[in-house]
């Protein structure tokens, strides 16, 4: 029967446990961290001369900035030397780390408009790119941004690119997506630090620290009761507002028909960040909004400007798609580039009578931007009066509208925002089929007694399940866990950095969380026995091999017991490399054949893949041989399973003593001979749980049948 649950017992040893295992921990890092002395966070490497080989002439490079580590740019013209732009190290500005726990470190050259001079990689330690797809496919990913700018929205992905729009699309890299996103935040991020500093873009304020609009608040609201609620902002300006912002220039006066009604309606505007809910979806038909929202990119704003009277918000020459020459945006000391959305709604905007023949337009603008939904915006809107008929005078003022969202229409900013928040929207499908797929896991563990009825079932189940792990969690979506999970996390802590950059990889994010639950409930097994793509492709071969009779060989007890003792040694070796050198961790993690079999599906060079094949060759012949004995994450795993909070695997009092059969047919060789299961060792195969119900296979079973009916016959378990 299944041990009984003894509170106390149970807490007793998990403090024990814990306090046992932070003894070991506190040993292990003083160790590293006596070894790495006083090494610190990865900073920028180039020097004056290594800038000067980078930038020959005609570009000077200026002397590194004393307040922000960038060096400036002037290319020589002549006898003028002008100031071109401003090159840094991305590391020195925003050091987000890889998978590795490190930061890739990029030399941008930015020029003095937000353009992209240059872009280079001067180190990287993500491991899908050492040895793995190499460093070519990097390097043709990040010659892509050249030329493009700040000022646009730069997309990873598959999609159109218009001459002068907003958004411009890069091809990302397969099997590297959530590496080269990180890549793009690193570059964006040091990019707009610059260019808040020295060019006045965004400055004062990141744009990834920012309130985020309440997605879900709306009720219905006329137009009189948005405007209430200062959700529509409306301003009407008089002819005589309009012309005493001339008074003192030479075309005061010029304005007749101004002069004739001086109190009449010069021009009426209307102004509002249109997707808001409250605003979009009163103004807008339920078609037309959905249309809205699925143009915006996350982090983009939709801003709607109407106006009526004498004068033009857009001009005769506009063009639609443009930015606009008469009507500006800023907010604070940040100018903001809008552009038309070029939308033609279905339905007609829900507007008063009075506005039904307004002139009207919806502008984008660009989440990249930094546009703050919480601070005021400035629309200004540019009045132009001339003199004269030939080579006239012409003269501008600007009329001002400042709207302010009112606070309860959106979140404000707490933490940053970062772009990865559009990789977990992208991936909703995917995710979401991952989801299902560990709630049906958990409950197929948890109605274990169902499951393991007949051989067969189980079989089935478990065969279709790793199939599952295999194609679509490992070899489709990339969701194999890996040692390297658990060395960045180590190196992050060290340097001090945010764990962020695991949010750019949300099939790991999920995984690592069900798993981190499971450790309470089932121990390491569940990753190691049922989520781990590569224990899939083992366990297939494995079977494949005892279905062609291929002879297998079975470890003795004694060496069974140290080998699995070699892994922990493993563990230990790599996490003190990672807290020592990037360098050699880089280099130990390939012990695992995870990144060759799985994510790169062995196409990689010839020594890895020969690695990966003779350790799938070796478990044709001792059993999941890598996971038992080596592998450096099922150390972690088993380490951590050890919170496991009870035994849920049934057991008989016959078990051990005298029956031997489940701990003879496990392949795991997790059953002791006294029965008891090293739910350390054990990966959860439910193998032994069908043995037990079974009447043909148990012993115990078997004997009590044959008491009261006969003989029954032993028949050998089938693979499972």
């Amino acid at each position: 029967m299944v041990g009984r649950v003894d509170l106390m017992s149970v807490c007793r040893k998990t403090r024990t446990w814990i306090q046992e295992s932070a003894r070991v921990l506190a040993r292990l890092f003083a160790l590293a961290l006596a070894l790495a002395g006083a090494v610190s966070a990865q900073a920028g490497v180039m020097t004056k001369e290594s800038m000067l080989q980078a930038f020959p002439s005609p570009i000077i490079v200026g002397d590194k900035d004393t307040q922000l580590p960038v060096w400036p740019l002037f290319k020589q013209d002549a006898t003028a030397t002008p100031l071109i732009g401003y090159v840094f190290e991305s590391i020195d500005l925003a050091p987000i780390p890889g998978f590795s726990g490190t930061p890739f470190n990029l030399l941008i050259a930015l020029d003095a408009n937000g353009e992209f001079m240059d872009v280079r990689v001067v180190s990287q330690h993500e491991p899908v790119f050492l040895d793995g797809l190499g460093v070519e496919p990097l390097f043709r990913f990040v010659e892509q941004y050249k030329g493009l700018s700040l000022k646009q929205n730069i997309k990873i992905g598959a999609g159109k690119n218009n001459g002068g729009d907003a958004n411009v699309y890069i091809h990302g890299v397969t099997k590297a997506t959530a590496s080269v996103r990180i890549l793009n935040q690193s570059l964006l991020s040091a990019s707009l630090k610059v260019a808040r500093a020295k060019m006045g873009y965004a400055q004062g304020r990141d744009p990834d620290l920012i309130a985020r609009i309440k997605p879900d608040l709306f009720e219905m609201m006329t137009w009189d009761k948005l405007i209430k609620e200062e959700l529509l902002t409306q301003r009407v300006f008089s002819n005589q507002e309009v012309e005493a912002a001339f008074v003192g220039t030479s075309v005061a006066g010029t304005d007749a028909e101004g002069a004739a009604a001086p109190a009449a309606e010069f021009e009426t505007i209307v102004v509002a960040q249109l997707n808001v809910p409250m605003v979009g979806r009163n103004l807008l038909s339920p078609k037309d909004w959905a249309y809205l929202q699925g143009r915006l990119d996350p982090g983009d704003s939709a801003l709607l400007v109407m106006a009526k009277g004498r004068y033009s918000i857009l001009g005769d020459d506009f063009t639609r798609g443009a930015v606009p020459n008469r009507l500006t945006l800023q907010q604070g000391s940040l100018p903001l580039e809008i552009r038309d959305m070029d939308i033609d709604l279905n339905t007609p905007l829900k507007l008063p009578e009075a506005f039904k023949d307004a002139e009207w337009k919806i502008f984008r603008v660009i989440g990249p931007a930094g546009l703050d939904p919480s601070q005021p915006l400035s629309f200004k809107l540019r009045v132009v009066r001339s003199k004269g008929e030939m080579y006239g005078e012409r003269i501008g003022k600007d009329l001002l509208v400042a709207s302010t969202l009112p606070d309860t229409y959106y979140v404000a900013a707490q933490s940053d925002n970062k772009t990865w928040h559009s990789i977990w929207s992208d991936r909703a499908a995917e995710l979401s089929l991952l989801v299902a797929g560990l709630v049906l896991l958990s409950w197929a563990l948890m109605k274990q007694s169902w499951l393991t009825r007949t051989v067969r079932r189980l079989t089935l189940f478990r065969n279709g399940y790793l199939l599952f792990t295999l194609l679509f969690i490992g070899w489709y979506a990339q969701g194999q866990l890996s040692i390297v999970n658990i060395t960045g996390f180590v190196r992050a802590l060290v340097e001090k950095r945010s764990l962020d950059f695991f949010m750019y990889d949300p099939m790991t994010v999920i995984l690592w969380a069900y798993v981190l639950v499971t450790f309470f409930v089932w121990g390491r097994g569940v990753f190691c026995g049922w989520l781990c793509p590569f224990g899939a492709l083992q366990e297939f071969l494995a079977n494949a091999a005892r279905f062609l009779k291929i002879p297998q060989l079975t470890v003795s007890t004694g060496a069974d017991r140290k080998l699995k003792v070699l892994k922990y040694l493993v563990l230990a070796v790599i996490c003190v490399s990672a807290l020592v050198s990037v360098q050699w961790s880089d280099r130990l993690v390939e012990v695992e054949p995870f990144k060759t079999s799985i994510t790169l599906v062995f196409d990689r060079s010839w020594p890895f893949v020969a690695w990966a094949l003779a350790l799938l060759l070796l478990n044709m012949v001792v059993y999941k041989s890598f996971c038992r004995y080596l592998c450096p994450l099922g150390a972690g795993m088993a380490l951590l399973g050890r919170l496991r909070l009870r035994k849920w695997l049934p057991r008989r009092t016959e078990c051990g003593a005298p029956c031997q059969r489940c701990a003879s047919d496990c392949r795991y060789q997790a059953i002791e001979k006294s029965g008891a299961i090293d739910y350390v060792e054990c990966f959860q195969c439910l193998d032994c749980v069908a043995i037990e119900q079974s009447v043909s296979l148990c012993v115990p079973r078997i004997l009590e049948v044959k008491r009261q009916h006969g003989v029954i016959p032993i028949h050998p378990v089938q693979a499972g």
